[in-house]
């Protein structure tokens, strides 16, 4: 018999990061993929991603309605509850061997502990991570303590979940899967991009994916996304392509803002509520820089030697190249960071920067270990004392 291994997909982003890994569950004898689309995949205000998912030709197992209309702190938490109840009928239902999840987000604590109770183990990708902006900080470490399966990105993070008590043996450092998409991706010429957004590329041209800052109020989180408009606002020949937050607290307020600022810049600004994948990462081969603080301009934008200005503390922590510029949610600062990245010192910096998140072989590593790992030892764990 193959082995089920049940993939839960619940974001664009994370999507994304997993189409290479789910070919090649799906491409291997030995093992039955099974795809299970919630949250803001099956929201028409998120873009209704599902539909790229559908193109892609993969089948879906189950589809779970999880998100609840507001966004608000009780309304996560409420959604969360949706969660364990719908994950926990879903897997009686179609019984997986592991169920593997990818991230931090906050549907992910009631999935995996729906998996435990269930008996069933979790692999979780990207642990031991740190991005102390984000209420994602408290999430990830959680997932981790309730994973039987690790897979992490570099050493240090590996390091990391083997101090948390997890045993080294269940560790496996394999990089980011989702650099996978560089090697095997077929990606648009430059006027098929143009074509795909409806607009012509200016002498430069910008990328900006901002998300909220979950560990702030929505309030403080409007006033630092208007300071980043601000200093998009002195800028000259530069078109601004905009992706809009995803469902997280505060998120629809920040969307309502980039829908105005567009509206007044339909000259110099677009924005899309989902790019895609292949359209996100064809987008790196022609802009100038990703702008704000998505995990994107930190994990993926040197793979592409594309400039990254990653603002205030929603990704600190993590570990990220050379050409990464870090800054506060100030107008002044991110004027001189745009400046920066266009001087023949940063450019140098640029032709010769290194990922440290890997080369693009990481799905093939997951797959074996996967097909491989003894189930049976994974049915009771055992914490790892660190001896200092």
């Amino acid at each position: 018999m193959t082995r089920k291994i049940c993939v839960v997909t619940a974001t664009r982003a994370e999507y994304g990061l997993l189409t290479c890994l789910l070919d090649d569950i799906q491409s291997d004898e030995s093992l039955t993929l099974q795809l299970i689309v919630t949250g803001s995949h099956l929201s028409p205000e998120f873009g209704y991603t599902i539909e790229q998912i559908r193109n892609d030709k993969r089948h879906i197992n189950k589809t779970i309605e999880i998100l609840l209309s507001s966004d608000s702190a009780v309304g996560v938490s409420k959604s969360m509850g949706l969660v364990q109840i719908s994950f926990a009928e879903a897997f009686d239902e179609l019984a997986p061997d592991i169920v593997l999840v990818l991230g931090d987000r906050y549907e992910l604590l009631p999935i995996v502990s729906s998996a435990n109770i269930a008996r069933i183990p979790v692999a979780h990708l990207n642990g031991g991570e740190i991005t102390e902006g984000a209420i994602d900080e408290i999430i990830r470490h959680s997932v981790t303590k309730l994973s039987q399966i690790h897979f992490t990105a570099i050493y240090e993070y590996a390091r990391r979940v083997i101090q948390m008590g997890e045993q080294p043996s269940s560790v496996f450092n394999v990089g980011e899967v989702g650099l996978d998409n560089f090697r095997r991706m077929n990606f648009m010429s430059k006027e098929e991009f143009e074509i795909s957004i409806d607009r012509k590329l200016d002498k430069k041209n910008l990328l900006i994916t901002y998300h909220p800052e979950t560990t702030q109020s929505s309030e403080i989180n409007e006033i630092n996304f208007r300071k980043l408009l601000q200093a998009l606002d002195q800028l000259e020949d530069t078109l601004l392509i905009f992706t809009k937050a995803n469902a997280d607290v505060g998120g629809r307020a920040i969307n309502h803002i980039i829908d105005s600022y567009v509206e007044k810049n339909k000259n110099t600004a677009i924005a899309f509520m989902s790019l895609g994948q292949l359209r996100y990462l064809s987008a790196l081969y022609y802009i100038d820089g990703v702008i704000g603080n998505s995990s994107s301009g930190v994990v993926e934008a040197p793979t592409f030697k594309v400039a990254s200005i990653n603002i205030g503390d929603r990704q600190k922590g993590r570990i990220s190249a050379d050409s990464v510029i870090d800054v506060n949610a100030d107008t002044i600062e991110i004027v001189a960071a745009l400046k920066h990245i266009y001087t023949s010192e940063y450019l140098d910096v640029l032709s010769k920067v290194v990922n440290p998140y890997g080369d693009g072989d990481s799905s093939r590593l997951v797959v074996e270990t996967l097909k491989n790992i003894d189930l049976e030892t994974l049915r009771t764990k055992s914490f790892f004392d660190v001896k200092y």
